[in-house]
């Protein structure tokens, strides 16, 4: 007797922590299936409010895991459309949040009123996409009670509309109840069929508490439910990764028009071209304006006697190595802006006096400015080397990419959900960077370009014996074309091919290392000037903190409901 009584106080303890206030006195469910492959759902709630309460929701499931005829895996996604609560107040979610969620939740009430006792809602809606097709039969498979409800059910009635002209018999038909994944018929119910309608209303014993669901199977014959499939399987599930596949081509085909170099014959050249100092010649090999690019203007100035350059040793144990910069004379009136930008920013304005100096670790921190203003003045006189209209399209092609960018971005979202939305944004990124090799040289460039290819390729291949021919026209040719191996990125490699050729280091690099070699000069100004290009260009650190048979619940239209 004591164990009976706990039971029961048991049972009525869980059915009112979960019933939120309210039950349903009575639920009558009436679906109509359409031979156009949906169905409406009409669901009327009579329900008592035990407590105040603004009003109830309904949870609907949309995303279900399958197992086909065949053995495999399929998800499932169902629509809802077509929402509409008579009578009452209401949110639900749009269809775009839908492609979002799990779920699909309708919220029934007025947040600024209260309500108890005994009240009436109806509920209505449009599915999608909730037939199992199978080899031999077609299943509606609905839970017309889902788990989910956190309410107790007193009496559940339901009726199944047919398509018109669709006859059946009570032999398709199976009802489940009780709890989650109960296979056998429920003995809750009474359904009839007749005249294309199948009603079943629930015996005067019916109880329904929450975990507990009343599903419904019917199956109907093969061709009488259309079936909505894509028009092509392939797009509904990866249609995102075809749109992507062509913003890519697109872009491939604009750049290979206004981007991509006209084929250009490199043609061995031992000097640069005339009048182009390394800086711009170090743009112009790779289309950027780098660092060393702007750094080989320091044996450039070296070469011509603007500059001299000495390495200092350091001084004690903790002490570090440092490099000084002696002004000699001024630049050239005609010396590129960029030029003056990197000189003043060295030694100062105004200071038209020679010998003036500065140490390389005093620009620590404070030069990259200077740098950042040079490469930006550096790139703009370059243009004139370049094809205005493929500038045009670059700029155009950076707008096209963010705009479509960002639509896609939103179609995706709705069409095909988050991850496919979230695959844009690598993909933008990409193609921003790739813009920025969407430029492409004129004929003048070509011609430059032409001349610089077959000079750096020199460089890399250069003969003893060639350059010892070189040296005898031209005894200052390893300091005038220096820079160039600087901004190329090839100093240490064209240095070491005249270090057994009893060539005098530069006179206007000295240092403290003793006896002054070309081998010791090119270990020397390559520590320089590697320091050099570390210093210049660094910036303060930024402060900051740190199918088949059926059961009760195994169909379609999970959920649930409760009240708020």
């Amino acid at each position: 007797m004591k164990k009976l009584f706990l039971l029961l106080f048991g049972v009525l303890f869980f059915l009112k922590g979960f019933a939120q206030g309210f039950d349903v006195k009575h639920s009558q469910v009436d679906i109509y299936i359409s031979a156009d492959g949906y169905f409406d759902v009409v669901e009327n709630y009579d329900i008592n409010f035990t407590e105040y309460k603004h009003g109830i929701y309904r949870d609907i499931q949309l995303i279900y895991d399958l197992l086909t005829e065949d053995g495999k895996q399929e998800k499932r996604r169902i629509k809802i459309r077509k929402i509409d609560v008579p009578s009452h107040k209401y949110e639900a979610d749009f269809d775009f949040v839908q492609k979002l969620s799990n779920s699909l939740q309708i919220k029934i009430g007025d947040k600024d009123v209260t309500v108890i006792g005994r009240q009436h809602y109806q509920i209505k809606y449009r599915v999608y996409d909730a037939f199992l097709f199978e080899k031999e039969q077609i299943q509606f498979y609905w839970n017309i009670k889902p788990d989910g409800w956190y309410a107790v059910f007193n009496q559940l009635d339901f009726t199944v509309h047919l398509p018109e002209g669709m006859h059946s018999d009570l032999n398709a038909i199976q009802v489940y109840s009780g709890n989650t994944g109960v296979k056998t018929t429920s003995n809750d119910f009474d359904v009839n069929y007749n005249d294309g309608v199948y009603t079943a209303k629930s015996g005067p014993n019916f109880l329904s508490v929450p975990g507990q669901s009343v599903t419904v199977l019917v199956n109907l014959p093969l061709g009488s439910i259309k079936e909505l499939k894509p028009w092509w399987p392939f797009w509904t599930d990866y249609g995102w990764t075809l749109i992507l596949g062509a913003m890519l081509l697109i872009f491939y085909l604009i750049w290979n028009k206004y981007g991509k170099d006209d084929r250009v014959v490199a043609t061995t050249s031992y000097f640069p071209p005339s009048g182009l100092d390394p800086a711009m010649a170090g743009f112009l090999i790779d289309d950027s304006a780098d660092t060393p690019d702007l750094i080989s203007l320091i044996p450039y100035w070296g070469s011509r006697g603007i500059i001299k350059m000495e390495q200092i040793p350091k001084k004690g144990w903790f002490g570090k190595e440092d490099t000084k910069l002696t002004k000699l004379r001024p630049l050239p009136a005609d010396a590129p802006k960029y030029e003056e930008t990197i000189y003043r920013g060295l030694f100062g304005i105004g200071s038209g006096t020679s010998g003036k100096e500065v140490l390389i670790s005093s620009l620590k921190d404070t030069f990259y400015t200077t740098m950042s203003s040079a490469k930006m003045i550096l790139k703009d006189q370059a243009q004139i080397y370049y094809d205005a209209q493929a500038k045009k399209m670059q700029t155009k092609t950076v707008i096209g990419v963010l705009l479509l960018g960002v639509l896609l971005f939103f179609f995706f979202l709705f069409f095909w959900g988050l991850w496919a939305a979230l695959a844009v944004v690598p993909i933008g990124i990409f193609l921003l960077f790739m813009t920025v090799y969407m430029v492409k040289k004129n004929k003048k460039g070509n011609d430059v370009f032409s001349d610089l290819k077959g000079f750096k390729n020199f460089i890399k291949i250069a003969e003893e014996n060639k350059l010892k021919v070189l040296l005898q026209d031209s005894p200052t040719y390893f300091e005038t074309t220096m820079g160039y191996a600087v901004a190329f990125g090839l100093f240490e490699q064209w240095a070491k091919k005249f270090e057994s050729l009893n060539l005098q280091p530069p006179s206007w690099y000295t240092s403290s290392t003793g006896a002054f070699t070309m081998h010791n000069f090119s270990n020397s100004f390559s520590d320089s000037i590697s320091s050099a290009q570390s210093t210049m260009v660094s910036s303060p650190s930024s402060s900051g903190s740190s199918g088949g048979g059926g059961s009760s619940g195994g169909g379609f239209g999970g959920g649930g409901g409760g009240s708020w």
